[in-house]
């Protein structure tokens, strides 16, 4: 090759560098990433194709910024359910080759019954997405939802091996039947009776409030939601059904041959598309299209996140609770005599033990005839109020092996880059584990956000005074999925307190408990009481009610604390 034209070779590579450079420029980027309503008819496949990518890394980018940026990087959830064999896994594959597949997290589960004495959505909280990533996940909490409406139906027989493969043409003799395996087994063991229709519609109403509640959390907490449900008729299912192309194992476990399923599937679905109005309905009808329309409905949803990213974090979202905050003033609580006027008083050693031995050995016996029941405790107060005293002598009649104690402190970065609640929902006891405990015990809790943050100027106002209602929706769903929580305040006075550091500070073994922030701290000693008298007067409630033990005695306040966990163990098992 002559050195023309190698010269001219290299000229032509310059001109596509800089063209490209150009073509990335900030201010062209910057146009690509705004929001347009209309963009689902104006982009083809390359422009599309390099909107998604760009809107990719502009999003995970906002995570990157260094320093720490003002603003509130922004994750993607896509939920993809709907119809089989309606071009799911064909829309989120064409996805996954139009934008950078390592940046892109897929998560797929098919639908199995709640699991007990956990909300429907707690099985799902360990795959949500960073701040900045996006994530697509099949099936999600909707399926297992779904699949629990359909055994409530009653026509979940219908979806056993033996209906299932007398149903599909000889084109399928020779695919995989592990889902119709699967699905039997699953059915012979779980089979519900059939109930009467206002059951399992009242059901599913409460389930899609309680769900509805935990996503607008997700988005005021910087996950944006995007929710897409892909829908063929009948005669297309059963077209698809019979063809030749192998088929992944069935979503929701059922008979999609059996027209009886099919009908009752669509009236389920029905109901919960119209009990819920954010929903993303794509025509399946042509896989192609449908992989377009979802494509631009993602783009939409990057590009809407790039928006919540790059504001002000005063005004970062437009949900009802934010703009509640910002407009109604914060009230502050009166604040309880008991927080404030604590008796001095002191118990025997010798009675205290005895008391303390039977206390533990009845509380011992009740967890143990508690039958595999999740027990949250959660223990907050003042600092040195003696919340670790408590929790030893609580645990040491228990078996090592059903409890786990987390002691929480300031969140590491990757549980930054989640919802605020994301590092307690997973730390609940989950049925889903392999270890045998299923009691957890927080020392400090989720109430940090309206205490220590709130104080320390941690939060934002907005963020902290939005708590409240978060947490007791929190607490809530776990109350109403079965478990038991209880939570303790621990209050001593001042001058207890300082007594308490100095003995830490002179006793070796016990200096490890005392830092620099606790004595600095004491300079903030009333707001952190006015904290509290907030957090109790709004988070006092039926489902989950607050046990406030004042006292200067360690060894009163460990029995107290043993007398409630047994009150409310009796009244509730």
């Amino acid at each position: 090759m002559s050195k023309n034209s190698k010269s001219d070779k290299q000229d032509d590579c310059n001109k596509v560098a800089r063209a490209a450079s150009d073509y990335l420029a900030a201010q062209v980027v910057s146009q690509r990433l705004t929001p347009n309503p209309l963009s689902e008819f104006s982009l083809n496949k390359d422009e599309l194709r390099l909107a998604l990518v760009t809107a990719q890394f502009a999003l995970r980018a906002t995570r990157q910024q260094t320093p720490s940026p003002t603003n509130k990087p922004t994750g993607l959830l896509v939920l993809v359910n709907g119809m089989e064999q309606a071009g799911k896994g064909t829309a989120v594959k064409q996805l996954r080759e139009w934008v950078d597949p390592r940046l892109l997290k897929v998560e797929a589960t098919i639908g199995y019954p709640p699991l007990a004495y956990q909300p429907i959505w707690q099985a799902h909280t360990k795959a949500m997405p960073r701040h900045g990533d996006v994530m697509v996940y099949f099936g999600n909490w909707y399926a297992d939802l779904l699949y629990n409406v359909m055994r409530m139906v009653g026509l979940d027989d219908l979806s056993d091996t033996e209906a299932t493969n007398n149903n599909k043409g000889k084109g399928k003799q020779n695919k995989d039947n592990s889902a119709t395996n699967t699905t039997s087994n699953d059915t012979t063991s779980d089979k519900l009776q059939a109930l009467p229709i206002i059951e399992w519609q009242l059901y599913l109403q409460q389930q899609l409030k309680e769900l509805a509640a935990f996503e607008r959390d997700l988005v005021d907490n910087h996950t944006k939601v995007l929710k897409c449900w892909f829908h063929i008729d009948a005669d297309t299912l059963k077209e698809r059904l019979n063809d030749d192309e192998a088929d992944p194992q069935f979503l929701y476990q059922v008979d999609w041959s059996a027209a009886e399923v099919v009908a009752q599937f669509n009236l389920v679905a029905i109901a919960m598309l119209r009990e819920q109005g954010d929903w993303v309905i794509i025509d399946g009808s042509d896989k192609s299209q449908a992989a377009m329309s979802f494509c631009h409905e993602i783009l939409q949803a990057m590009q809407g996140a790039l928006v919540s990213s790059q504001m002000p974090t005063t005004a970062h979202s437009n949900s009802f609770a934010q703009q509640a905050c910002q407009v109604v003033p914060f009230a502050a609580a009166d604040i309880p005599k008991q927080l404030t006027t604590i008796k001095k008083s002191e118990l025997d050693k010798s009675d205290y033990s005895e008391q303390l031995a039977a206390k533990q050995a009845k509380l011992a016996k009740l967890i143990r005839a508690r039958n595999g029941r999740h027990v949250v405790f959660a223990f907050e107060g003042m600092d040195a109020a003696g919340k670790g005293g408590s929790i030893k002598r609580m645990v040491a009649p228990f078996d090592p092996r059903e409890y786990q104690i987390y002691n929480i402190s300031a969140p590491m970065l990757y549980e930054l880059q989640h919802p605020y609640l994301w590092r307690f929902w997973t730390r609940l006891p989950n049925e889903q584990t392999d270890r045998i405990s299923r009691i957890a015990i927080f020392d400090r809790t989720w109430y940090g956000r309206v205490l220590v943050e709130r104080v320390e100027a941690l939060a934002d106002p907005t963020d902290w005074q939005r708590a409240y209602d978060e947490i007791n929706r929190f607490e809530a769903d776990l109350v109403n999925a079965g478990t038991l929580v209880i939570k303790y305040w621990l209050a001593i006075d001042q001058e207890e307190q300082l007594e308490r550091f100095e003995d830490r500070r002179d006793t070796p073994h016990k200096q490890f408990k005392l830092t620099d922030d606790d004595w600095r701290n004491r300079d903030k000693w009333k707001d952190y009481v006015q904290a509290a008298a907030d957090m109790l007067a709004r988070t006092d409630t039926e489902a989950a009610p607050w046990c406030v033990v004042a006292t200067n005695d360690k060894r009163q306040a460990r029995l107290q604390v043993l007398d409630h966990a047994i009150e409310q163990l009796e009244a509730r098992l």
